[in-house]
């Protein structure tokens, strides 16, 4: 057994634990420490800070979520100012061994590892997650995509940037949505749309379309209405995200062959009560000639609390242990 440092970095936070591994699994997880990304120039300074909350050097070996690509000389975040250059990670953060792994890589790697405990129903048949392909989907800042391939006690995880793919409109108002996200900016992707910053686009698109003015400014604030119903034209909103997230979500399935899906994300748990009573189900399943198969395909919600810090350090036990 070994200890490591998990660390999860998105769009807005960084999240940091430390995490007990063996055997190529984790063992246990400890408290998160979180931090503003805005409040840090980068992930040294935000290592120092989790290292001066704990109390004592951090250990040699760290298992690392980016909410962006891993790959490359010089890594940009996609929805964070942060700039990460693998090659001083080893000797700026004092780590002999590191793994770098996309942020939905990660959650792939906790949806492999953890029980079926951690899960609740979303829609389709309510049973545990099959072996082969599971698509994993996950509204946070952006939108994440990953894809999961367990077989014979094992499984391999496939880092995506799905959530860059074409948004694609299935009635006439996502038609007038698209239209004006069109002026913003030129190619809309689904993240434009079905993402924490989605439900902004939808917002201050359809005050457009209606001439209405636009009274929530403040992204947490016009989450807040539209999740409560304190606000029509944020629930409208609402109700539409809801409605791309589950079109998204049954596009990417076929794409990848998914035998079923699993959401999660930094949104992913908080909508946990609201999906279900929505209209992600019948988008889901609305495939044409697929639309049974689609019925047939378990959709469950990740409920553990940081699936990214333990999908890090699981990456990590993979790769080193």
């Amino acid at each position: 057994m070994i200890e490591i440092v998990a660390i999860d970095i998105g769009g807005t936070h960084a999240r940091f634990a430390l995490a007990e591994v063996e055997g190529g699994r984790v063992l246990r997880l400890g408290e998160p420490c979180t931090f503003k990304t805005a409040e840090h120039e980068g992930l040294e300074t935000a290592w120092a800070a989790f290292e001066a909350a704990i109390g004592r050097p951090l250990p040699p070996a760290a298992g690392i979520a980016l909410a962006g690509p891993t790959r490359g000389e010089t890594l940009k975040l996609t929805n964070n100012p942060w700039v990460i250059r693998p090659a001083w990670i080893a000797g700026r953060l004092g780590t002999g061994r590191y793994t770098l792994v996309n942020d939905l890589g990660a959650v792939a790697h906790a949806v492999a590892q953890l029980g079926d405990a951690h899960f609740t129903h979303l829609c389709g048949p309510d049973r545990p997650l099959p072996e082969g392909v599971i698509s994993i989907v996950g509204p946070g800042t952006g939108l994440g995509v990953a894809q999961l391939l367990r077989h014979g006690g094992g499984y391999h995880v496939i880092e995506t940037e799905g959530g860059h793919s074409d948004f694609a409109p299935l009635d006439d108002l996502e038609d007038r949505i698209l239209a004006q996200l069109r002026r913003r900016y030129g190619r809309v992707s689904v993240e434009r749309i079905a993402s924490g910053r989605g439900l902004s686009n939808l917002y201050e698109a359809l005050a457009a379309i209606e001439g209405r003015d636009i009274r929530l400014r403040d992204e947490k604030a016009l989450w807040q209405a539209a999740m409560a119903g304190a606000d029509d034209l944020a629930a409208a909103a609402f109700d539409r995200f809801c409605l791309a997230l589950g079109a998204v979500a049954g596009d990417i399935a076929l794409t990848q062959g998914a035998r079923s899906v699993v959401i999660g994300g930094g949104l992913g748990l908080r909508l946990a009560g609201h999906l279900p009573g929505s209209g992600f189900r019948d988008r889901f399943v609305a495939k044409g000639r697929f639309e049974r198969r689609m019925a047939e395909m378990p959709v469950r919600i990740i409920t553990y609390a940081q699936p990214g810090l333990f999908g890090a350090a699981a990456a990590f036990a993979a790769e080193h242990l």
